[in-house]
């Protein structure tokens, strides 16, 4: 059994399209795990705490229980919206994952590796963590915020880890397939390679009060990186098959937050005496048009419920599961919308004028057909490529391979009507009958094939198609992507459309 997880997100905004975009991969990665048989816990969630939903609560009016309520509300609501299939919902304002915080602190601070002591530094109020100078831009602000850090001194409760440097090193150099793509990790190695400063671990509650309170020191709420992290721990704490979910468990990210994830938390978890996660998947950002990160401080997100409002959930997660890349890659409404056409283009028109002409030429019974050598070539070749990619789906590279597959499979099919004629077969009628049954029968099953693989990426889509094709849901699987399964007989449904035209050309925005 599979455990994947995203990151949990802050909200104290509204969702943008980052957030979409890492949780519809972890989706497409359950689904397709399911679909080769393999059971799988998907995570995600907010997290609650810290000075920035401080911020946010004060200035919104609202208690902070409705506030955070509110909020976890509008995230699983886009969640929904994008069909996404998480098991368990983050919210570390819970009581069983403020008790498993608590039980990491006490533990690590019993071991002898939390210290006290003052510090002064700079500190990205956007990232809620300090930074070195070296960390900077040539203006001396957050890359990623575009904001300059503040100085802060004070007391506080540091976790040191340097201890375990040299344990990461070893543990990195012989595990090559922990982070991928392989170049984080050498980024990783090189942040390794000068002794590391010890982690702050806890904020004053005099300054922020959202937070775990630390369990030796009351006056001291925890670090929110090292809350957060914990999640992966407190969302199995419970399940009786933990450690088995734990030794399959991976953690999707975008790169910025490699640093917390690939240092901070598998020294966490050494220090408890845990294993580290057993496999961290990381893309590029989203950039707005700028090429700037994209980010609710700076102000350049998309909003996701706008886009999913004009092209429809399908669309959203194909260009996102198309697109995904180790690098950052750029997105606006006009690219997306762009993608719906290529989409609408692509698979709709092989839907549509499939099923029009199996209603011309059969009145939409599909034919008891003897295949022709080329089609059965061509359904061959189909089913290998997607029965190939969906099995070797387990990282965000072989997703965008199984996407573009598709689409590859569908222009295949597109150029073979094209190529066929079958309305010059049905013109030469009866010496061609076969021949046009075949051509019909391989349109059919192509589509089933094409829809079974399709299914993960846009779960809509697949479905609108099987069901046309009166195939069962519980069909949806990898043994299923063969050539020749489709039944015979079989009268199909008017088929609809998929991707209706726009009422507006979002392409001239």
């Amino acid at each position: 059994m599979k455990y994947v997880t995203t990151p949990i997100y802050y909200p104290n905004g509204d969702p943008h399209i980052g957030h979409a975009y890492t949780t519809i991969l972890g989706d497409v990665l359950k689904r397709v795990a399911n679909m080769n048989g393999e059971d799988t816990f998907y995570t995600t969630g907010v997290d609650e705490h810290g000075q920035k939903i401080q911020a946010a609560i004060e200035k919104s009016g609202l208690s902070e229980q409705e506030f955070l309520d509110n909020k976890a509300d509008v995230f699983k609501s886009l969640f929904d919206s994008l069909d996404i299939q998480y098991d368990f919902f983050v919210r570390t304002t819970a009581d069983k994952h403020i008790k498993v915080v608590q039980e990491f602190l006490q533990k690590i601070y019993e071991s002898g590796y939390i210290v006290k002591k003052k510090y002064s530094g700079l500190y990205c109020e956007g990232c809620e963590m300090f930074k070195r100078e070296s960390d900077l831009d040539e203006h001396g602000n957050c890359p990623d915020h575009q904001k300059k850090p503040i100085v802060v001194e004070e007391e506080n409760y540091f976790f040191r880890l340097e201890p375990f440097r040299d344990w990461l090193v070893e543990h990195i150099k012989n595990n090559p397939e922990w982070i991928q793509p392989k170049y984080f990790a050498t980024e990783i190695l090189n942040m390794l390679k000068e002794p590391l400063e010890d982690l702050c671990i806890s904020r004053p509650v005099s300054r922020v009060k959202m937070g775990v309170p630390l369990p030796f020191d009351d006056k001291y709420v925890t670090y929110i990186w090292f809350d957060a992290l914990v999640n992966y721990v407190s969302s199995i704490y419970e399940k009786p098959n933990k450690d088995q979910l734990w030794a399959n468990s991976v953690h999707l990210m975008g790169k910025d937050i490699i640093k917390p994830h690939c240092i901070y938390w598998p020294i966490m978890l050494k220090a408890m005496g845990l294993e580290p996660v057993h496999k961290v998947l990381v893309h590029g950002f989203l950039t707005g048009e700028s090429g700037i990160k994209m980010s609710k401080s700076i102000g350049n997100v998309v909003d996701p419920v706008k886009v999913i409002n004009t092209v429809g959930t399908d669309a959203l997660r194909m260009f996102m599961s198309t697109n995904v890349s180790d690098r950052d890659i750029a997105v606006s409404e006009r690219n997306i919308t762009e993608f719906y056409q290529l989409m609408a283009n692509n698979i709709g028109n092989l839907h549509m004028r499939s099923c029009k002409l199996l209603e011309k030429y059969k009145s939409n019974v599909v034919p008891d057909a003897k295949l022709t050598d080329e089609d059965s070539q061509l359904l061959t070749q189909i089913s290998n490529s997607l029965s190939s990619a969906l099995k070797s789906v387990t990282n965000f590279a072989e997703i965008s391979a199984l996407s573009n597959a598709l689409l590859q499979a569908c222009s295949e099919v597109n150029s073979y009507v094209s190529r066929k004629e079958p309305w010059s077969m049905a013109k030469r009628l009866p010496e061609t009958q076969d021949e046009l049954d075949s051509c019909l029968y391989t349109l059919m099953d192509s589509l089933r094939i094409i829809a079974i693989a399709l299914y993960p990426i846009a779960p809509n889509t697949a479905k609108k198609i099987l069901d046309t094709l009166q195939i069962d849901q519980a069909d949806i699987t990898v043994v299923n992507v063969v050539p020749a399964k489709l039944q015979a007989g079989v009268q199909i449904k008017e088929a609809s459309i998929l991707f209706p035209k726009l009422a507006v050309d979002s392409t001239e925005k």
